[in-house]
């Protein structure tokens, strides 16, 4: 995602909502070009499961279909801009299949950790999804 200097913050805002739809997409589809230049070389993406990657693992089991990301849906993500650094948070609904469980739909909060590279480009620093707490129990 290019972002000219000149946007304002909520143009700032607006740009990084759509670099999170863009990783949504681009995993989705299985794009390891797009993945490439949206996710920083130095990325730590933990999964919901606990799970950790790298951005070098993370692609390469989408890659393969070992992760294979049926649908995401990032909702609308909270956006705070810090200078070069932006943090998004959020709730969305994912659906996934991997190898070691098949189709999983689910709800994930997360937390999105975007650098500003080079000309404007921001790519995805960090990653960290949790699952919402289950509902109390109704009372006996």
């Amino acid at each position: 995602m290019r972002l000219d200097s000149t946007l304002g913050r909520g143009a700032m805002r607006i740009v990084l909502g759509l670099a999170v739809a863009s990783l949504a997409a681009a995993s989705v589809r299985g794009d390891v070009a797009a993945l490439g230049r949206l996710l920083a070389d130095d990325l730590t993406y933990t999964h919901a499961s606990g799970v950790i990657d790298t951005k070098a693992s993370l692609v390469s089991s989408i890659q393969s279909g070992k992760l294979k990301y049926k649908s995401i849906d990032p909702g609308q993500p909270r956006v705070r801009v810090y200078g070069n650094t932006a943090v998004l948070t959020g709730t969305a609904t994912v659906q996934v299949e991997s190898t070691m469980a098949g189709p999983a739909p689910f709800q994930i909060h997360f937390t999105d950790v975007y650098v500003k590279k080079g000309a404007g480009s921001w790519q995805a620093v960090a990653w960290q999804s949790t699952r919402p707490p289950a509902p109390p129990s109704p009372a006996p």
